[in-house]
């Protein structure tokens, strides 16, 4: 394997093959703008087989953060383009037979690029949903808008966008005051955000598979298959990415917008349980969700979609005791400091 290196980024690489442009005037996320261009350095070779990306300094060589550069690279992963190396990063893979349709070889060379920086509120929103939630499992508490604000030190405006964004995935509530506030993971209430997810994602699923691109599914199965296979690999964010897989991509094919964001609200415990898998990711010397998401998929892969969705049903329900599991131990096992912004309810 080649020593590693620093990501080769060129701005002239351009929109993805076989996928319409943006409009006039829209902007490319930061994650799909990373992704062409280091798509466009692998078809080319300038990216060579063997050498090592890692997230931390594919981020700091496009002045981004974090998360789109993990977006960037998982994508290229799951075109089978670079594949996660043993430890951490990713490898770039030979390439083999025809470049894949979602990339275009475009110009490339060695100067370096910089994408225009995130804005404030997106580069907030992930530690602050992060923060939050770890703190619900001990108990409720009231958001502070202006103390977030000044915490982060950004504007008012941009905190009320943040405490927005953690209301649809249902983090954060309002009160009658029109005070946020972030309510306790008990047992009650992790009870009854499982039973509108075994009442609402079966129902996505079956409205989304025929609307799923051909290659989602056994791209999924893939996944699930090496994550299996190579239990010294998993770690926070590949099982982080996994549970997404199901819960949040395939589902959001659903077509239907009021369903998915009555679905988003239950979405905190999707972010709790990434926490925790980064966390305690040997919590289970087997994980058991693996299983239980390929079964999902392989009925898909089988054309038995409403088997597929009992399977998510079941999968759910399992899920309900080990995610109290988690939470009791984390309660024993951790505890997070005092944050300005929230108050003890």
């Amino acid at each position: 394997m080649q020593a590693e290196r620093s990501p080769v980024v060129h701005p002239s690489a351009g929109a993805r093959g076989g996928e319409q442009p943006a409009p006039s005037g829209i902007t490319p996320r930061l994650h799909e703008r990373a992704f062409d261009i280091l798509a466009a350095q692998i078809a080319s070779g300038a990216l060579a087989a063997g050498e090592r990306l890692l997230e931390s300094r594919v981020a700091e060589r496009f002045g981004i953060s974090r998360a789109p550069a993990r977006q960037a690279l998982t994508r290229l992963e799951r075109l089978g383009l670079v594949r996660r190396a043993e430890g951490h990063g990713f490898v770039v893979l030979p390439l083999s037979g025809a470049v894949p349709a979602a990339v275009v070889a475009g110009s490339v060379g060695d100067a370096p690029v910089r994408l225009s920086p995130e804005p404030a509120a997106e580069r907030i929103y992930r530690i602050v949903e992060t923060e939050v939630v770890m703190r619900t499992a001990f108990g409720a508490w009231r958001v502070v808008e202006n103390h977030l604000a000044a915490h982060y030190g950004v504007s008012r405006t941009v905190a009320r966008e943040v405490l927005s964004r953690l209301n649809r995935r249902g983090v954060v509530k309002k009160d009658a005051r029109l005070h946020w506030h972030a309510p306790a993971l008990t047992p009650a209430y992790v009870a009854e955000l499982f039973e509108m997810r075994a009442l609402l994602e079966p129902a996505a699923l079956l409205r989304a598979v025929p609307r799923l691109p051909v290659d989602l599914v056994p791209a999924m199965r893939a996944r699930l298959a090496d994550a299996i296979a190579r239990p010294e690999a998993r770690d926070g964010d590949r099982l982080g990415v996994l549970e997404e897989d199901l819960h949040v991509t395939l589902l959001g094919h659903c077509g239907n917008a009021t369903l998915m964001e009555a679905l988003g609200t239950c979405q905190t415990l999707l972010v709790a349980l990434t926490f925790l898998y980064g966390w305690a990711p040997r919590f289970h010397a087997d994980e058991p969700f693996l299983a239980e998401h390929l079964a999902v998929v392989d009925h898909l892969a089988g054309g038995r979609p409403e088997a597929a969705a009992g399977a998510l049903r079941d999968h759910l329900k399992g899920s309900f005791g080990r995610a109290l599991e988690r939470l009791d131990r984390m309660r024993r096992e951790f505890a997070p400091g005092p944050l300005p912004y929230l108050v003890a309810l």
